[in-house]
């Protein structure tokens, strides 16, 4: 892209950081993140998501955009400037079968930014570009990033590794760099960061947000079930087990919850094909994996309680300012 439209893009995250009380997304998760939670997520001033594919049937989707984009308005009229803007998640592979359906929803109630996952962004940039949204693609190599930015993607979303569910193999301190190297817009950083002196490590590194699934899920918003988020609370990094067995593509599950459900974790195969749920069957073991096979990413450790949202983005919020404040 241009350098005149990569300083366009370049004041619009300029534009939403000035709005925001962390440089933070609330990351999209699947059977995790809904309205609850994003609303909660951006009226605390970070910019909350959601996977389109966790409302079902498309009515559903439709009644969430509604609700977000009007209470978020309403947000905003009470504290102006104070309100993070939303992002909608969008699986573009060929094989989901509602993608249509839900881009045109997309287009319909204009999110601020759209992150795409599991295929290339060039589906989707024109149609957000037209009414002036961002397109952001989740990858989880160097390769990848290199292909989604060819492809057009406004921003990346880098998934390096100690990530929650479906993760990267790079850690963060080399991923960034090496995007770096050839990408100069907008970088959003994730994997195990948990905590406020690990979003400001994001932006040492050159990173211009931190992206956080998994401190999110035991929060009283999100949509995960009252054993997920204790068991959360209970775990560290040592009942996080990394395996390809459940959807065909490594991910990271927490031990405890494999064994709640009768698997043994160390005689667990790797499967032929890969499985990317997109219709909630209870028949389906890659929905089964999700619903009641719990994912983490590795920060457990600094889980403590379930909490508001507010009072985690306010936790949040004073470990970041200490660690900027630092020498």
């Amino acid at each position: 892209m241009p350098d005149s439209s990569r300083a366009t893009i370049a004041e619009r995250v300029a534009a939403i950081k000035a709005r925001l009380t962390l440089p933070a997304f609330q990351a999209p998760m699947f059977l995790v993140s809904g309205p609850e939670l994003v609303i909660a997520a951006c009226k605390a001033g970070v910019i909350g998501s959601f996977p389109t594919m966790n409302a079902r049937p498309i009515e559903v989707l439709e009644e969430w955009f509604e609700r977000i984009t009007a209470e978020l308005a309403e947000a905003e009229k009470e504290s102006p400037g104070k309100v993070a803007p939303w992002a909608a998640n969008l699986i573009v592979h060929r094989t989901f079968e509602r993608f249509d359906e839900d881009l045109a929803l997309v287009q319909k109630y204009k999110p601020d930014i759209v992150i795409t996952a599991l295929g290339s962004p060039k589906r989707v940039t024109e149609r957000v570009h037209d009414y002036g949204g961002l397109v952001f693609a989740d990858v989880n190599s160097v390769v990848y990033a290199k292909k989604a930015a060819e492809a057009g993607a406004d921003g990346l979303v880098l998934v390096s590794a100690g990530a929650g569910g479906h993760t990267g193999f790079t850690t963060g301190f080399s991923f960034v760099p090496a995007v770096r190297s050839f990408f100069d817009g907008p970088i959003i950083l994730g994997g195990g960061i948990v905590d406020g002196p690990g979003i400001r490590a994001a932006e040492v590194l050159g990173a211009d947000f931190a992206y956080l699934g998994t401190r999110f899920i035991p929060t009283t918003e999100s949509m995960a079930n009252d054993k997920y988020k204790q068991m959360l609370v209970d775990s560290t990094e040592e009942d996080v087990i990394l395996t390809a067995h459940f959807t065909g593509v490594p991910a990271n599950y927490l031990r405890p919850s494999i064994e709640s459900a009768g698997i043994d974790p160390d005689k667990l195969s790797v499967r032929k094909e890969k499985k990317f749920d997109s219709r909630g069957d209870k028949k389906n073991e890659a929905a089964k994996a999700w619903r009641d096979i719990f994912s983490a990413g590795q920060g457990l450790r600094a889980i403590e309680q379930v909490q508001s949202v507010s009072d985690l983005v306010a936790d949040l919020k004073a470990g970041y300012d200490k660690a900027k404040a630092a020498p």
